[in-house]
């Protein structure tokens, strides 16, 4: 178990221009990505080949957004949903789930982290979030 974690004051939108879903036409992970100043967002499965792309226009969500497509790495937890938008986010939930002493310094923002539901926070749910996390890793 880590005994200390650092926020780096990311915020979601840190993780959300490169998401996995799960393909809408094989149902095997695929991943999204949106360039913003493009102003355009693609779909690629690398198991069936569906490659979708699609205008933003003015809005500005998370990649799978633009598709309606669902999180690859969600899982259930309790009476909540556990995700992540990619396996970076994935760690750097782990990261934070898994240490003793979560320090916030220099903070100019809320973090994600703030964000999180409480479920994320107690200490009492680290070692099967920590499970969850496991499984979502290696999940195919």
């Amino acid at each position: 178990m880590k005994e200390r974690f650092q926020d780096q004051n990311f915020r979601l939108s840190h993780f959300q221009t490169d998401v996995w879903i799960i393909c809408p036409s094989c149902v095997k992970k695929a991943t999204t990505k949106v360039d913003y100043e493009g102003t355009y967002a693609k779909l690629t499965c690398l198991h069936c080949g569906c490659n979708k792309e699609t205008s933003t226009g003015d809005l500005y969500m998370a990649a799978h957004g633009y598709f309606g497509a669902e999180l690859w790495l969600q899982a259930p937890f309790k009476d909540e949903v556990f995700w992540a938008f990619n396996f970076e986010h994935l760690l750097y939930l782990e990261s934070y789930i898994s240490a003793n002493l979560r320090e916030h310094k220099d903070r100019s923002h809320y973090t994600l982290l703030e964000k999180l539901p409480k479920f994320y926070h107690l200490a009492k749910n680290r070692e099967a979030l920590l499970k969850l996390i496991e499984k979502l890793k290696n999940k195919n």
